[in-house]
């Protein structure tokens, strides 16, 4: 092992799930920066540090020190110390807050803030406010270094930290020790096996119940990411064995004294839940149940009149199937609407609201997103809410419709049901009075939620509700070739990609990710933009299979963010520099802010001061402090699975085999049918050809259908 000692320069890159970090440090016998890679998150720029471990020589980036393990120390002189304050340590100190602080205090500033921090209101520009602000982040920040370096002694990632000491405060350590696995559980972001991390090195024993049972929960939950409500025994012990590593039987007779315990519930023979998931299918199932067991209140007898009226006065004409639709929507207390584009699901819905508020009945309109509901409000001309406004929820109080406080309506409408979860699904039925009728509108062939569950999917199966599918394709629509070529993907059959200047379906083959990522980057700077007459940020949407790879949605995100936002004003999180004006996508929902997982919006306000920004969704402005970016992405790229319930004017898409394991019909067609005036595929045949061949969507482990038809 070698030593380095130097003063941290910059902090090239971080990873918060792990804690890598690059950093440049300046070292005696050295011109340049040396550059130093290991874990050594919660290292502040301007800080002197001593390093342990070892030169080696990358292909990529040349000699660097690889640090096992290393210690940090405050800055002594007065440039250090200037950095250091000065790198976004200490909320309420900047850059400029930085220069003027240590501008009066020289040397002493450290030891001003440690014993005197109220001498900072003689700094010109500083009040008391200010002052406040400073000396409870100082402390905050010296808590959080004994969490850091508690964890790293643990020899896990301290990347967590912020988050370990914003739960849990001056408490943190005596939480860990106690019972670490409770991280999983309370911190989002913190999974099992960090968790279990901290837990192995302090000893706790590998087939101890709160290892177990941590580890238990940790697979049920993975489940559910996949969208599964529950998981076999078989499923469960298989899994556990794996990231316990200890015998099936252990695993087996842990399970028990949770089913036991109630803290997870097995129904029937096999399937074994979490709570929220149980109650929620079964409380759909009884919920849906008493609300078909009123009869409908509507005189269906005047349903034709009242749409020939409409017909006149709108100077439209609808076909059978369309007036069947109205028809049977008047007829029912529980109905599901649902078809492709081109369909005419939209005009049937309008014409379903008219014909309601002819016959005196109040409707409410509801969407899943705040996307969703905006484009139900545009075609409709009518308020639509997101599902959790219609709810009116608010935190910690919850949902304040329920039960006791029904919705006001008549008639309750909801759209892109396909996106809607087991959990949501509960909620809001809980909320609709046993009189109301409840329509469902949805495309089933879209990909299913993204939480858990297959909820229009499963009450179709269930065959206790009324479904009309409309399949129709109306004239008007069949001249787009978004619409037609979405159908034939549907249908297993390979889309036209033989467009034209006047086409709105084109396809450019390319088939290495260089040169596709490339020409995507002169489609969104350029091409389109230039053609169009359309706002790169606004009206071009990119959607990825994944995540991950060249061409991938991270790697354009930072491919387009550099091309299409030159702002120098930017606030630096984890490895990703967020900057002013960047497109941004919420991944979590945060029922305090209202803001929800998959809502794209904008960023309007950095303060590299105070650590703080101002996002804007779709006209809400929202703040949020530095330590919540992991909360939000870069969204010049996002995945399709994202996109659900939402529609972009033009839609770029990469499809190569770089994404063969997401290559399915549903993916594809989903992907077709975001886009509402121009849709670019930027790949292979071959991809192409695989997603419209492989129909294998992955079944969901649901008892939803079965609960609804018993």
């Amino acid at each position: 092992m070698e030593y380095l000692s130097g003063v941290v320069e910059r902090i090239t890159f971080e990873n918060t799930e792990n804690g890598f970090s690059v950093i440049k440090i300046k070292t005696k016998g050295f011109t340049d920066l040396v550059t130093v890679v290991g874990s050594l998150a919660a290292v502040n720029v301007g800080s002197i540090i001593r390093l342990k471990g070892e030169w080696k020589m990358d292909s990529k980036f040349g000699k660097q020190f690889a640090a096992q393990d290393y210690r940090e120390t405050l800055p002594a002189t007065v440039a250090g110390i200037q950095k250091y304050l000065g790198s976004g340590l200490i909320k309420g100190i900047g850059p400029a807050y930085a220069k003027r602080i240590v501008e009066h205090f020289q040397e002493d500033t450290l030891r001003v803030l440690e014993e005197e921090a109220d001498y900072l209101v003689n700094v010109a520009g500083i009040g008391q406010k200010r002052v406040d602000m400073i000396k409870k982040a100082w402390q905050e920040q010296k808590e959080i270094k004994n969490v850091m370096l508690f964890l790293q002694s643990k020899g896990v990632s301290t990347a967590f930290a912020v988050k370990i000491y914003k739960t849990y405060g001056n408490d943190s350590i005596e939480i860990v020790k106690t019972n670490p696995y409770r991280l999983a559980d309370d911190i989002w972001g913190i999974g099992f096996k960090t968790a279990d991390k901290i837990a192995l090195q302090m000893g706790f024993e590998k087939n101890s119940f709160e290892r177990c049972r941590s580890g238990i929960v940790y697979v049920l939950n993975e489940l559910s990411n996949d969208g599964h409500c529950y998981g076999t025994r078989e499923q469960l012990l298989e899994e556990s064995e794996k990231i316990l590593e200890i015998e099936k039987s252990g695993v087996d007779s842990m399970l028990d004294r949770m089913i036991e315990e109630k803290a997870v519930i097995l129904d029937g023979e096999d399937a074994i839940f979490l709570l929220p998931f149980y109650h929620s299918e079964l409380g759909i199932a009884n919920r849906m149940k008493a609300i078909l067991a009123v009869g409908t209140l509507y005189p269906t007898t005047n349903v034709e009149g009242i749409l020939e009226m409409i017909q006149k006065q709108q100077g439209i004409s609808y076909d059978e199937v369309q007036k069947d639709a109205v028809k049977t929507a008047a007829a029912s207390k529980f109905m599901v609407l649902t078809g492709g584009p081109g369909t005419g699901k939209t005009t049937t819905t309008l014409a379903i609201i008219k014909v309601f508020q002819l016959l005196g009945a109040r409707v409410l309109l509801g969407a899943p997103t705040g996307r969703a509901a905006k484009r139900m409000s545009e075609t409709t001309g009518l308020e639509a809410k997101t599902i959790h406004r219609l709810l009116e929820y608010k935190p910690p109080e919850g949902y304040k419709k329920n039960a006791d406080y029904p919705l006001e309506c008549d008639v309750l409408i909801i759209d892109e049901t396909s996106m809607v979860d087991t959990v949501l699904m509960y909620n809001l039925l809980k909320a609709v009075a046993n009189e109301t009728v409840v329509i469902l509108v949805g495309d089933v062939d879209q990909l299913p939620s993204v939480g858990a569950g297959n909820v229009l999917n499963d009450i179709i199966d269930s065959g206790v509700v009324t479904v009309v599918q409309l399949t129709r394709i109306f004239r008007q629509a069949q001249g787009s070739a978004i619409i037609t070529n979405a159908h034939k993907i549907n249908q297993g059959e390979f889309p036209d990609l033989k467009g034209n200047r006047n086409s709105d379906f084109f396809f450019i083959e390319e088939e290495e990710p260089t040169q596709v990522v490339r020409t995507i980057k002169e489609l969104c700077t350029r091409r389109l933009p230039a053609f169009y007459k359309v706002d790169s940020l606004n009206d071009i949407q990119v959607l990825c299979p994944m995540q991950r790879g060249e061409t991938g949605a991270v790697n354009l995100n930072a491919v387009l963010q550099e091309a299409l936002n030159p702002s120098t004003i930017s606030i630096k999180y984890g490895g990703t520099v967020y900057r002013l004006g960047d497109k941004i996508m919420q991944i979590k929902n945060n029922y305090d802010k209202n803001v929800f997982n998959g809502d794209i919006g904008c960023i309007t306000k950095i303060d590299t001061e105070e650590r703080t920004l101002v996002l804007n969704f779709d006209g809400n402005s929202v703040d949020y402090d530095g330590t919540e970016l992991d909360e939000v992405v870069l969204a010049y790229a996002t995945t399709i699975h994202k996109s659900q319930g939402s529609e972009y004017q033009i839609v770029v898409a990469p499809l190569t085999m770089q994404h063969y394991v997401m290559l399915q019909r549903n993916l594809l067609y989903t992907c077709v049918t975001r886009a509402k005036k121009v849709f670019v595929l930027v790949g292979t045949k071959k991809a192409i050809s695989m997603a419209v061949r492989n129909n294998k969507t992955s079944k969901r482990n649901t008892c939803l259908a079965e609960r609804l038809s018993n």
